[in-house]
């Protein structure tokens, strides 16, 4: 179809997948519950779905939004819509109401596929197609199911509009081309010691890029194995790690708390794991010394990024913990990225700047909002919204989000500083750091605390703890014990809520 050279020379993810399975073919590439897919089925699933969206009238550049929970379903759905051409529209399975309607409505999805469970949510918003995502693995199975879609994609076309989180205002689509996820594989591949030997279990959301694009599809294309799940329940996740021999796992700090804390953490057999990967959030310092010290030989990584860029732009690897705990280390193969101040000048190692990247893992813009995109892409670097510094040779720290400083009394704070140093007291199990407003000091500095079971403390005692490490004005003004913390569906706590019930 089209131009031959350029037909020999494409590269797209499906394409990519297409590699992998011709050379690893009846190797198992993903299992799920009783199923287990070879990467040869993988390939042939995204032909025969490709093939069935096809048929229903979608064509390429077509919007496909998926709702569903963590399946091999949902999973070769995305399969599907990469092969065929369609773009692939991931939606979180926590919404309901405007929230979902927004997305399937800005994005212009012609087909949204729907869990059976979450089928009720869909009604009154309009839809050209619907689908059920439990029928595709029958279709996908079926060696008499019809094949034969070759699209005229490129590397450029379009692949996936995902849906940022819309803390400040409406969520924006990020406009993600198979150029851009392509080049991120490739960076994961390098920096995070994937092997065709892998066992990985992946525990959080598919519609998440960190768990879709940074771990799995890349543990994919090299050729390694997937234990997939439908969400990070610990006790699974523990049994998991020692019944499977899982030698790869990836969460966010939420979740890795959640592990230690829970009693399975000591009882089960976790010396299979080789490389343990935390981000998505910022790791507190004392919790990464815990981790280390209760699975002394698995190596661990630190990756930082955001959804626009596909998402990881810096790695800490292992042997670079020890020197730099605190660091989310250096841009990955991929991405350039600088620390700069308002007139986009680089400070100096050690102060405080705007992280700005360059990267063919970048979004193309944000669909439909191209005030947003100039915005974002203002000066000719993507701001990422993070503040940060560089040390002298180069190792990036996170200080904070932006909209996470905090202005008390005219003074700034990073909240995770904040954080940190509560984390350090025996009866913290998790701690959150948050600015509420305040008539005297604009901001008021507030931590919200979960104790560790069997533990007790005040705030009188906390407030103490936390004056012999920080000066007056970074104290918290008050201390809230919770529960429990507010968190997605991927794990990121959400400081937002904190903001909203509190203020």
């Amino acid at each position: 179809m089209g131009d031959p050279i350029a037909r020999a020379r494409r590269n797209t993810v499906g394409d990519a997948l297409h590699r992998t399975a011709r050379r690893e073919r009846d190797a198992i590439a993903l299992v799920f519950g009783d199923q287990r897919w070879s990467f040869a089925d993988l390939d042939a699933a995204a032909d025969r779905i490709a093939r069935r969206f096809a048929d229903l009238g979608l064509r390429p550049g077509d919007r496909v939004a998926a709702y569903g929970r963590n399946s091999d379903a949902y999973f070769i759905a995305w399969l599907g819509c990469v092969r065929g051409g369609f773009v692939h529209v991931p939606v979180n399975y926590a919404l309901t109401g405007e929230e979902l309607a927004y997305i399937v409505r800005q994005s212009g999805a012609r087909l949204v596929l729907t869990a059976a469970a979450l089928d009720t949510n869909l009604a009154g918003i309009a839809v050209e197609f619907r689908g059920r995502i439990e029928d595709l693995p029958a279709i996908a199975r079926d060696a008499s199911a019809p094949v034969g879609v070759d699209p005229p994609l490129h590397e450029d076309s379009l692949a996936q509009i995902v849906y940022t989180s819309g803390t400040t205002a409406a969520p924006k689509g990020a406009m993600m081309t198979h150029r851009a996820m392509l080049a991120q594989y490739y960076s994961c591949i390098h920096a995070m010691d994937y092997a065709e030997t892998d066992r990985a279990l992946a525990a959080l959301p598919l519609y998440h890029t960190a768990q879709m694009h940074a771990f799995t599809m890349p543990q994919l294309l090299v050729g390694g194995c997937t234990f997939l799940i439908e969400a990070p329940a610990p006790a699974q996740v523990l049994e998991l790690i020692e019944r499977e021999r899982i030698t790869s796992f990836f969460a966010p700090p939420t979740v890795w708390i959640s592990l230690l804390r829970h009693p399975d953490f000591a009882a089960r057999d976790l010396g299979s794991l080789e490389k343990v990967y935390y981000g998505a959030s910022i790791m507190p310092v004392p919790v990464l010394h815990e981790l280390r010290a209760r699975l002394p030989k698995a190596r661990p990584f630190n990756a930082y990024g955001q959804t626009e860029i596909t998402p990881v732009a810096t790695i800490l690897r292992p042997e670079e913990h020890d020197a730099r705990p605190a660091s989310c280390g250096r841009p990955v193969l991929n991405v350039e990225t600088r620390v700069v101040d308002a007139d986009m000048h680089d400070v100096l190692p050690g102060a405080h700047g705007e992280i700005v990247h360059r990267s063919p893992q970048l979004l193309t813009g944000y669909w439909d909002k191209p005030e947003e995109t100039a915005a974002a892409f203002a000066g000719g670097w993507f701001h990422s919204g993070d503040v940060g510094f560089f040390d002298a040779q180069g190792y990036l720290y996170i200080v904070d989000r932006i909209r996470d400083v905090i202005n008390t009394g005219g003074v700034l704070v990073a909240s995770r500083e904040v954080e940190e140093v509560l984390f350090t007291h025996a009866a913290v199990s998790e701690v959150a750091v948050v600015g509420l407003p305040d008539d005297r000091w604009i901001e008021a500095v507030t931590a919200f605390v979960v104790l560790r079971p069997g533990q007790d403390a005040d705030e009188a005692t906390l407030i103490a703890h936390a004056r012999a490490h920080l000066a007056p004005f970074k104290l918290p003004k008050r201390v809230v014990f919770v529960a429990a913390l507010p968190r997605n569906t991927a794990g990121k706590l959400l400081k937002r809520e904190l903001r909203r019930a509190f203020s």
